[in-house]
């Protein structure tokens, strides 16, 4: 009895409480956006101007999702340039046509503002990749996988298929992006075709879950990180920092570039 009592304050400490302080933060904010026609979607001001940048650029993003949704999660996005492009093309499911009965295709190749808002959310950069023909080639990778991205029809918000799904699987396609997706990215977890066992995001490790409801991630990339109902904590061996459900990295920071 007392190692079930203490099982389950654990629980309460890790997933329970980050929760609470995530949705208390969230809803006492009263900046963020309310309507979504009218909120930010232009630059952050973060990504180089592709019209005067010749090098070939993958970007990485993770933004608050709208409304209630970014107490607990982010949307996340890849931006990619292939080399003497003059514009941005991101990568990234959107589930309005699937979840709304159109038939449509979750998944969205087009061109757009690398770093833009996401209604009204600030982005994060999470990776920064340059050069010239590696990275080329690496594009041109990201464009195959997303293409046959096996849920290209689905879209559940909770616990996945889902924008966070589809590029936890393209970060296993293309290991070499060593992705490590935040803690606050749900869906991450869900792997596709209801496998059981894969590697992890980042490539560097190994993943296993049970339809993105329980899981667990080892990897040299993320870490150690438990999934518990779509919630993910865990910690970061270095740069050293613990990762938690809703209110996302504490610790040291991470080079997008490294």
């Amino acid at each position: 009895m007392k190692r079930l009592l203490r099982a389950l304050l654990w629980i309460v400490l890790i997933f329970i409480v980050p929760v609470g302080c995530a949705l208390v933060s969230h809803n006492a904010n009263d900046e963020r956006a309310k309507d979504w026609q009218t909120a930010r979607r232009d630059s952050a001001g973060i990504a180089p101007d592709p019209a005067v940048t010749s090098e070939a650029i993958i970007q990485v993003y993770a933004a608050r999702a709208f409304r209630w949704r970014g107490a607990l999660g982010v949307h996340t996005w890849i931006a990619v340039k292939p080399q003497n492009q003059d514009y941005f093309t991101r990568l990234e499911v959107i589930g309005f046509n699937v979840v709304r009965g159109r038939g449509g295709d979750a998944v969205r190749v087009a061109r757009g503002v690398a770093d833009g808002y996401w209604y009204g959310s600030y982005p994060v950069l999470l990776r920064d990749i340059r050069g010239t023909d590696e990275v080329d080639q690496l594009i041109e990778r990201l464009y195959q996988a997303a293409e046959v991205y096996p849920h290209r029809g689905e879209y559940r918000l909770w616990p996945g298929p889902n924008s966070n799904t589809f590029i936890a699987y393209l970060g296993r396609e293309v290991p070499e992006l060593r992705l490590n997706l935040p803690s606050t990215a749900i869906g991450k977890d869900y792997l596709p075709e209801g496998r059981f066992i894969a590697t992890a995001p980042s490539g560097t490790g190994v993943q296993v879950s049970m339809s993105g409801l329980l899981g667990l991630i080892a990897a040299p990339e993320e870490g150690l990180e438990v999934n518990l109902l779509g919630l993910s904590a865990g910690i970061d061996f270095w740069p050293i920092a613990l990762n938690l459900p809703g209110v996302g990295r504490l610790g040291m920071p991470v080079e997008a570039g490294r």
